[in-house]
């Protein structure tokens, strides 16, 4: 079947998922420009704090991009008091990268109004049918979880067709 009738044929919720992603990521860039940063260096930001400290190498394979570009984000975002290097606990020749409390608190401030209109649609569900949002939604998030796993660099592009 070609992917233009597949998709044709994909159910109306399918088309509501996608809106409310692109909405997501409008979201994420209106959020970064008001914290006068770009969407990775705020992604960084944000990954540090759900995750905690981390080195570089690793904070460059979460955002999907090199460790030497990693490492000039991390400069940039040190420079910028949004981001702390400390001694690695264990290994003396390692560093860990931590989002300072600033930057976390200053994040909090610029989203918080944001998450508080997303709350209000929440709220507003009664308890079934909050219920059956959550199920959906966490299915739809380990969907979306595996979605592009298989595909490789080498795999991608009009080129490789």
């Amino acid at each position: 079947m070609e992917p233009e009738t597949e998709i044709a044929r994909f159910d109306p919720t399918t088309f509501a998922v996608r809106d409310l992603i692109g909405a997501s990521q409008d979201l994420v860039v209106r959020m970064a420009r008001a914290m006068g940063m770009n969407v990775t260096d705020m992604t960084a930001v944000h990954l540090l704090g759900e995750h905690g400290p981390m080195g570089a190498a690793e904070l460059a394979e979460r955002l999907g991009i090199r460790s030497a570009s990693a490492t000039v984000l991390v400069d940039r975002l040190e420079a910028a008091g949004h981001v702390a290097r400390t001694p690695h606990p264990t290994d003396r020749r390692r560093v860990t990268v931590t989002a300072t409390a600033e930057a976390q608190a200053y994040a909090l401030d610029v989203w918080l109004p944001g998450l508080r209109l997303i709350d209000e649609v929440c709220r507003s569900l009664s308890t079934d049918e909050a219920a059956v949002v959550r199920a959906f939604l966490g299915r739809l998030a380990a969907a979306m979880d595996g979605a592009g796993r298989e595909v490789t660099p080498t795999d991608a592009g009009p080129a490789s067709r």
